[in-house]
């Protein structure tokens, strides 16, 4: 140990740490700090999404959204948000509707053609009912009510939707086997319309049975003999529920003190 008063000897020049080398700068570049102001660098780009101003359709859109989060929903609507189809078997139900698409303009204009040609030359042409999927929703309530209907599929997104809203009940008091699909406007391709609020087949070919059965199996085990459907929405926002929790943190501290004296 060195006595004191006496000061210790620096570390000898070797011994240093080596400096780092410097950095070589090109000197046809200079280094120059950015200015934002006018007339200078542009500015850094930043999300604007809260000052656009979108139009009414889509305001009228989002806030239809929160409004349906934030307010309780009751189970008959509440099946419509929740319940819908997944993309598996919506898919296969789709490649078997569009098996029974029903005939567009061209196709029956070309039927009465050749049907005139025929009474022309003397035949009697042959008319027999096709196996096509049924629309509208009156008749599709006919169906369903006489028991011809072996199967409903209804859009998950009607406006209003008090248009369909009783349609589950009425399809499970008849024992007809209904699903839920996203997507009116999907539903209307297969009928060649823009929109389509549920459809309904009556009977099926014979090579198609077998995956006809099992799409019934699967929506009467789904939806007719499925879980009980709860309240929907009541779910608060950001700021909200920050609130409750800390409201709810306080309450468990003050409680936790008392406790304790």
């Amino acid at each position: 140990m060195a006595p004191k008063g006496k000061k210790v000897a620096p570390t000898p020049a070797a011994a240093k740490k080596a400096a780092a080398p410097a950095k070589q700068t090109n000197p046809l570049y200079e280094k120059r700090s950015k200015s934002f102001g006018l007339g200078g660098a542009p500015k850094p780009k930043r999300d604007l999404h809260r000052f656009v101003k979108w139009p009414q359709y889509v305001r009228l859109q989002r806030q239809k959204r929160v409004l349906s989060m934030r307010l309780k929903v009751p189970p008959v609507i509440n099946q419509f948000v929740t319940r819908a189809l997944d993309k598996n078997a919506a898919e296969t139900l789709f490649k078997l509707l569009m098996k029974y698409r029903p005939e567009d303009k061209k196709q029956k204009a070309e039927r009465l053609k050749a049907e005139a040609a025929a009474r022309e030359a003397g035949k009697e042409p042959e008319k027999k009912k096709p196996v096509v999927v049924k629309y509208g929703l009156n008749h599709i309530t006919t169906l369903v009510e006489s028991g011809k209907a072996q199967m409903v599929v209804i859009a998950h997104d009607v406006d209003p939707i008090e248009l369909v809203c009783w349609l589950p009940a009425l399809c499970k008091k008849m024992g007809v086997p209904y699903a839920i699909v996203k997507g009116k406007a999907r539903l209307g391709t297969v009928v060649h319309k823009k929109t389509a609020t549920a459809l309904a087949l009556t009977s099926v070919k014979n090579e198609d049975q077998r995956e006809f059965a099992k799409l019934v199996e699967s929506f009467k085990n789904q939806y007719n003999e499925g879980p009980r459907v709860n309240w929907g929405g009541h779910i608060l926002g950001m700021k909200s529920m920050h609130k409750q929790k800390k409201r709810e943190r306080a309450i468990a501290k003050e409680l936790a003190q008392r406790a304790a004296a």
